[in-house]
C-alpha cells in the first residue's frame, strides 16, 4: 500500500556514519507546507532524537509529542532604563539607536522597549552614565521528553516584536548535543529563520507542487544557497499532473528527497494532533528510509 502513497526520488549518495550527529534543519517558504509533519516524524522515526521547535512565534511540534517531565526556562532580553536626574539631554543614546528605540521628548528620553534591539550601545556611550539596564522577559523555552525524543520548543511572548534571542538560547542548547537533532524552523526567509538554520549541517526544504509553492520554494533555495548549507527537497501534498516544483528542483540540479503524495489517511493521523510514524510501520519506514539517506543517517 506504501509504494501508491509514495515515490522515492534521487537519494544522495552520502556515506552512512556510525553515530549520528548531524543537526538537520527543516525550513519552507511559507507556511502550511508539511514542515512540523516532516520534522516531528523525523524526529519520531530516530532511535533517539532532539526536537527544536524554533517557530516560536507559533510552536506546534509539542502539540504532536505531548511532552512530559516539562520544564521550563524564562528568556529575557537587556532593555534600557533612564534616571533622569543624571540626563543632561545631550541625545548622544538617540543618535546612535538606528531603530529609534529612544527620543527626547519634552526634555525627557523616551524608551520604546518593542523596538529596542538590546544592543547596550546607549549604555556604553551615554556620557553621563544615566542609562542603565534592565531584563525583560521575551519568553520561554519549553523541555520534556516524548519516547525516544527530546523535545525543546521556543515559545515567544505574545506582543513582542522579534523571536531571535530566543533562537539564540535555543542554539546554545544544541550546539553541546550529539544526538541527532531535528530543527523546526520558522516559515519564510525572515531573521529568524536565518538564525535557525546557522548551526545547521544539512537543511531539507519543504515545498507544495504548485505555483506559489515553487516561488516559495526559490526563496528558501536562495537562503541555504547564501549561508552554503548542504541541502536537498521534500515535496509534499502531490497530485497527478503538473509539479512547478519538480520542474524547478530539475532545473537547479536539486535532489529531490522524497515526494509524498497527497493522502487523506496522512491528513487524518495529522489533523487529530498523532504522530505518523508512530501510528502506522509503513510511515516508519518511510521516514526510517529518508533519514538512511541524509549524511550521517543511523536508522
Amino acid at each position: 500500500m506504501a509504494s501508491y502513497l509514495y515515490l522515492m526520488i534521487s537519494m544522495p549518495d552520502f556515506t552512512i556514519m556510525e553515530e549520528s550527529k548531524m543537526k538537520i534543519a527543516v525550513l519552507s517558504g511559507k507556511g502550511g507546507t508539511g514542515k512540523t509533519f516532516i520534522s516531528v516524524n523525523l524526529a519520531a522515526a530516530s532511535p533517539k532524537a532532539i526536537y527544536v521547535d524554533c517557530d516560536v512565534e507559533e510552536p506546534n511540534g509539542h502539540i504532536f509529542f505531548r511532552p512530559k517531565e516539562l520544564t521550563y526556562e524564562i528568556v529575557s532580553v537587556m532593555t534600557p532604563v533612564v534616571d533622569h536626574s543624571k540626563c543632561n539631554g545631550c541625545r548622544t543614546c538617540v543618535e546612535f539607536c538606528k531603530f529609534n528605540a529612544l527620543a527626547y521628548i519634552n526634555k525627557k528620553i523616551m524608551i520604546f522597549d518593542d523596538v529596542c534591539h538590546s544592543c547596550g550601545g546607549c549604555t556604553i556611550l551615554c556620557p553621563e552614565k544615566a542609562i542603565s539596564e534592565k531584563k525583560k522577559a521575551i519568553g520561554t523555552i519549553q523541555k520534556g521528553i516524548s519516547e525516544n525524543v527530546k523535545v525543546i520548543t521556543g515559545m515567544l511572548n505574545t506582543g513582542e516584536s522579534s523571536g531571535v534571542p530566543i533562537i539564540k538560547k535555543l542554539n546554545e542548547d544544541i550546539l553541546p548535543n550529539t544526538d541527532l537533532t531535528i530543527i523546526d524552523c520558522p516559515p519564510g526567509s525572515a531573521c529568524i529563520v536565518i538564525e535557525s538554520i546557522k548551526v545547521a549541517d544539512y537543511c531539507i526544504l519543504v515545498a507544495e507542487p504548485t505555483l506559489f509553492g515553487c516561488h516559495n520554494l526559490n526563496m528558501v533555495y536562495k537562503l541555504v544557497q547564501l549561508f552554503n548549507k548542504p541541502f536537498g527537497v521534500v515535496l509534499n501534498k502531490c497530485i497527478e499532473g503538473e509539479n512547478p516544483s519538480e520542474e524547478f528542483c530539475t532545473k537547479h540540479g536539486i535532489p529531490i528527497l522524497l515526494q509524498i503524495k497527497f493522502c487523506s489517511d496522512l491528513g487524518r493521523i495529522n489533523s487529530n494532533g498523532l504522530i505518523a510514524v508512530r501510528e502506522k510501520q509503513e510511515y516508519k519506514d518511510l521516514f526510517s528510509l529518508l533519514l538512511k539517506s541524509l549524511p550521517g543517517g543511523t536508522v
